[in-house]
């Protein structure tokens, strides 16, 4: 028996992959995630009689086995990578979608990466040409029909930017051509311009790949009776049914009452499937807009909501494995495909997500950025994670990076007990999370910065003022013009040969009190252990007297070079007395 092809859909953020899906079912997927991206995995049954309807007279007078299309709608190449069949790719066929207006981009280049490192075939299906100057929409017509009611000018256009797709694609190892135009489907991948918006060339893509997958992918197709071997997509909540599981199963059959073994983060789940729930033709398991049909059975390939007991530490991306026969061989097997496969380093944040592929995902991207990943979990942020989080040693790596997972009450409670000392960045989109801690290592940079200013004696030079004398002694009160850097109250004061002349009492402009002045400033000080006239004249210049401890640390802040210079005095000053100060 031939089954359904599995097609993944991939490429760029924001190119139409959902949109496309959307299309063909008849949905609104998209406009209903998380940025209007997708976060999760989807699958749609598209049955040969629904491809047979939209393409219409493209199909007249051809016959296929494929009894239809199984699409799954991934997040990204990083998913599909994770979403495996056997140690293979799950996908017999992936699309490639590539807006034919910006071109490949850097996503679309990772995505033909894994294809060809899983032997994928796949077909591009260049979007958005609603969007190429002068277009004139015709919704749902095959390309070629619609090119009919197109200008020379706009039709030229579009070429021009398939050609330079082509070239891009060359550079990646991949031969491409437009579908209508392509010899040989065995050495050149087809181009299908497309619009996800108004259906134009929807047609061509599904005709394309069913042809493709009838006549290249034929002995592949065929499944036969036996346990099901599948892949969990999603652990739900439903109402009335409790924990559930959206899953493919791409080989064999999986009927209810079978016993059925789940990958798990640790030991696998052994249960009895007690019911089965199939999503209807062209609907979406993963945002269905009509009720599941009840199945006794279902054979592959299949999207389908599985209902047992005991599936609370199921985990997407894991496997599922119908059991016949040594029920400890499935589970040795089941274990050893669910594990994580996240490469950390011995410091770095902590990263949080719902999923296996999700959490691979995730890591994936913050290696691309590199964000070093001191440790990787699936499941909710617990207190656990607050506490790893926070002893780590760099500042700029206490916090955690949660991607669709909610918080614990106890986890919340040790954040508060640790309040400033570590913190949790959360977001449902995995590269608005990463933007989130650019941001955040930035601000804390800056507080540490700050922090460190106040607490160093900060370089500074002052000149005392002609004329500016206001009390002799006890205190002295003299005017000063901050020449350098910054001077606060507590700051010893040093002259230019090298004697103490006391210490700043308190900093006065007009009637208000300050706790610092800045270069450029012209303020009245009160100098306590010193008295104008003796110790200190007007007219001369004065530095703050910087503890040895704190020279190494001033060297690594961004001084201005007055601020250096001022530095740099003091150490010579120093030095007079001890060669190798601040050393």
């Amino acid at each position: 028996m031939i089954r359904q092809p599995i097609v993944s859909i991939l490429g760029h953020v924001d190119h139409g992959k959902t949109t496309i899906q959307d299309k063909i079912r008849g949905t609104q997927v998209a406009a209903r995630e998380a940025g209007g991206i997708t976060q999760h995995i989807g699958a749609t049954e598209v049955p040969l009689a629904a491809i047979r309807d939209i393409c219409g007279d493209l199909m007249e007078g051809k016959e296929f086995k494929v009894p239809g299309l199984l699409f799954i709608d991934t997040p990204g190449h990083h998913a599909f990578a994770t979403l495996r069949a056997r140690g293979g790719a799950l996908a017999d066929l992936a699309v490639l979608v590539v807006d034919v207006n910006e071109g490949p981009k850097p996503q679309t280049v990772e995505s033909i990466r894994i294809l060809k490192q899983y032997r994928t075939p796949f077909v591009i299906a260049a979007n958005k040409i609603d969007m190429v100057p002068g277009w004139r929409k015709q919704p749902g017509l095959s390309f070629a029909q619609a090119a009919a009611h197109q200008s020379e000018g706009t039709l030229a256009e579009l070429d021009r930017r398939l050609y330079e797709i082509v070239g891009k694609l060359t550079e990646h190892g991949v031969n491409a051509e437009r579908y209508d135009r392509v010899g040989d489907f065995t050495t050149t991948f087809a181009i299908v311009p497309t619009s996800g918006k108004h259906g134009e060339g929807i047609p061509d893509l599904l005709l394309v790949l069913i042809g493709l997958a009838q006549r290249y992918l034929e002995s592949q197709l065929e499944t036969a009776e036996g346990p099901a071997e599948g892949t969990v997509l999603e652990v739900k909540e439903e109402k009335g049914l409790g924990l559930t599981l959206d899953a493919i199963v791409y080989q064999g059959v999986l009927a209810r009452g079978d016993q059925i073994v789940v990958g798990t983060t640790g030991e696998p789940i052994v249960t009895k499937v007690r019911s089965l729930l199939k999503p209807k033709p062209l609907d979406e398991i993963r945002d269905p807009q009509d009720r599941f049909d009840q199945a006794k059975r279902v054979t592959a390939a299949v999207g389908v909501k599985i209902v047992a007991a005991g599936l609370e530490e199921a985990v997407a991306g894991a496997p599922i494995r119908g059991v016949a026969g040594d029920l400890a061989a499935v589970k040795a097997r089941v274990a050893e495909e669910s594990a994580v496969h996240v490469e950390t380093q011995d410091h770095g944040v902590l990263i949080k997500a719902d999923a296996i592929g999700s959490l691979e995902g995730l890591a994936f991207e913050c290696r691309d950025q590199e964000v070093p990943v001191g440790a990787a979990r699936l499941g909710p942020v617990s207190r656990r994670d607050v506490i790893d989080a926070a002893t780590t040693g760099d500042p700029l790596e206490r916090v955690i990076l949660a991607f669709n997972v909610r918080t614990l009450e106890d986890a919340n409670e040790e954040l508060q007990k640790r309040e400033g000392e570590v913190d949790i960045l959360a977001n449902d989109v995995i590269f608005r999370l990463l933007d989130d801690y650019a941001k955040w290592k930035e601000a804390t940079k800056e507080r540490m910065a700050v922090a460190s200013r106040l607490e160093l004696k900060y370089p500074a030079k002052l000149l005392l003022l002609p004329d500016h004398t206001f009390r002799a002694s006890k205190p002295a009160i003299v005017g000063v013009r901050v020449l350098a850097g910054r001077i606060r109250q507590g700051e010893g004061l040093l002259k230019d040969d090298g004697r103490a002349v006391g210490r700043i009492e308190s900093i006065h402009s007009g009637e208000q009190s300050l706790k610092e002045a800045t270069a450029g400033s012209e303020v009245a000080v009160a100098i306590s252990g010193a008295t104008a006239g003796r110790q200190i004249h007007e007219g001369d210049v004065l530095y703050v007297d910087i503890p040895e401890s704190h020279v190494a640390a001033l060297r690594k802040l961004e001084l201005t070079s007055d601020e250096v210079e001022a530095l740099d005095r003091v150490c010579e000053i120093k030095r007079k007395g001890d060669q190798f100060w601040g050393m």
